[in-house]
């Protein structure tokens, strides 16, 4: 926050000095909302209880912590999808609190959807960008694990920019791991692992590499997507020194 108590604004609601939009280079695009009957289903029985609405988080006292009504160890999924491995993860920790971050809606309804039918009481979803929310929702050391699986890869060598895992968020992600914390990542793009490695490598508050797929994770619809069309998959995980 600013020393006025006060948060940046968040992407797209930046206006240069004369008053435009201004350009930004993000690791996403809002793709399409509309709604399956299912997933217009799961939204109207449970956005209300697990949705965090954009702007709530330019509410003065707005705290991810506040959203649980408990003090528990905070975990952020970067890019849940429809939530197949958010909710499997999830159940399997009801002592950590999860914030799953993701922009496209239909799959915001998917995973509500999800938890609903398991039952969960631990998982809020918020589709604010998560370089920003990162950055101005949590507090250094106020992460108990951070998780990114198959994000955007961006691969057409102009759009490399837009990749999530750069040396500019790897430094705030990891000041925001607490010591000892995890950071779990997967891709089926071997250039991506390639840079992931690279960039995660050089960041000095990370210890850690490529290594056996996570058992933990589940099979995920993009997963089996990757290995269908021949990709090999790469999981990562780094440690907060």
């Amino acid at each position: 926050m600013s020393e006025e108590g006060v948060r940046p604004a968040r992407p797209h609601h930046r206006l240069t000095d004369d008053g435009r939009r201004m350009r930004e280079v993000l690791s996403y695009s809002r793709r399409g909302s509309r709604f399956t009957p299912r997933q217009q289903q799961a939204w109207t029985a449970y956005a209300e209880r697990w949705w965090v609405p954009d702007e709530s988080v330019d509410e003065p006292g707005f705290t991810l912590a506040g959203l649980f009504g408990r003090e528990a160890p905070l975990i952020v999924e970067i890019g849940s999808g429809i939530g197949e491995s958010t909710v499997e993860l999830a159940a399997t920790r009801p002592d950590h609190d999860v914030v799953a971050l993701e922009v496209w809606r239909p799959g915001v309804a998917d995973t509500l959807g999800r938890i609903g039918a398991a039952g969960l009481a631990n998982v809020r979803m918020l589709s604010v960008d998560a370089v920003w929310s990162i950055e101005h929702l949590i507090e250094p050391g106020g992460l108990a694990g951070l998780w990114t699986f198959f994000p955007d890869p961006w691969h057409k060598a102009r759009h490399h920019k837009r990749r999530l895992i750069t040396p500019s968020f790897a430094a705030v992600a990891a000041q925001r791991l607490a010591p000892g914390a995890e950071w779990r990542l997967a891709t089926d793009w071997a250039d991506y692992a390639e840079q992931m490695v690279e960039v995660l490598d050089a960041e000095p508050l990370l210890t850690g590499g490529v290594v056996e797929r996570w058992a933990e994770r589940p099979v995920t619809k993009f997963e089996r997507k990757g290995i269908a069309a021949g990709r090999d998959i790469t999981d990562l995980a780094y440690v907060r020194a």
